[in-house]
């Protein structure tokens, strides 16, 4: 089964943690569990999941502020579930940045669906209709499949690894426009590689190598030098 990202789960309760961790590692995610706010803020900071799951009574701090936090340097999907029903709460929660709220107990299914729904708000940012509607992005040959977490070179898996996957998928969100090489480490590392473009270039020379016929001329993702890259527009 491919993984379909990783699903950190910032919630006090053991038993609660190990439910949604079951839940998630048999659905095909990678989940992490963190207890507290602090480990919270570090780990979305070093790790920057692919969704997060946000109860908002830790036990070191509200869980606003973690969203908060997260809010001044990352769009990353955050689905609140939290055993407060009132609707003043849920209100400042979305309006903080949260993209849904659940309240306690939950089942299954609605989780599962609540995650997907987050994911893909975060796909249609950019107004692309394709990725909107099919959850692929295609050009020349290039398909970015979001469902699967993989993209393909005329029909053939181009073996990105997670870190690859989400640099194209990202690049493709906003094809035709240029990502400044800041945003691109803030969103894939976290702000603690805050201007490491070594890092970036790295992993975009492979991305080359797997994606591009001849990497000296890229048909897909150009540089925009000294200020970042931009993804071929969709066909």
């Amino acid at each position: 089964m491919a993984v379909k990202g990783k699903v950190l789960i910032i919630e006090d309760d053991r038993a609660i943690c190990n439910f949604i961790r079951r839940v998630l590692e048999a659905n095909g995610y990678e989940a992490v569990i963190v207890h507290t706010g602090r480990e919270a803020i570090s780990l979305l900071a070093s790790h920057c999941p692919d969704v997060v799951i946000l109860d908002l009574g830790l036990p070191d701090m509200d869980g606003m502020e973690v969203l908060t936090d997260l809010r001044r340097w990352s769009l990353m999907p955050v689905v609140v579930v939290s055993a407060r029903t009132d609707e003043r709460e849920k209100v400042r929660a979305l309006d903080a940045g949260a993209d849904d709220y659940i309240t306690k107990p939950f089942g299954t299914s609605e989780l599962l669906a609540r995650i997907r729904t987050a994911v893909r708000h975060t796909r249609t940012t950019s107004g692309n209709a394709s990725i909107a509607k099919e959850n692929r992005f295609t050009a020349k040959g290039l398909v970015i499949d979001y469902d699967k977490y993989r993209a393909y070179i005329d029909g053939r898996d181009a073996g990105l690894t997670q870190n690859e996957f989400k640099l194209v998928a990202l690049l493709g969100r906003y094809a035709g426009r240029v990502l400044t090489y800041d945003y691109l480490i803030r969103e894939i590392w976290g702000p603690n590689k805050a201007y490491d473009n070594q890092i970036l270039r790295v992993n975009m020379a492979n991305i080359r190598r797997k994606i591009e016929k001849n990497p000296a001329e890229p048909q897909y993702i150009f540089t925009e030098v000294g200020v970042g890259y931009r993804m071929i527009e969709a066909d």
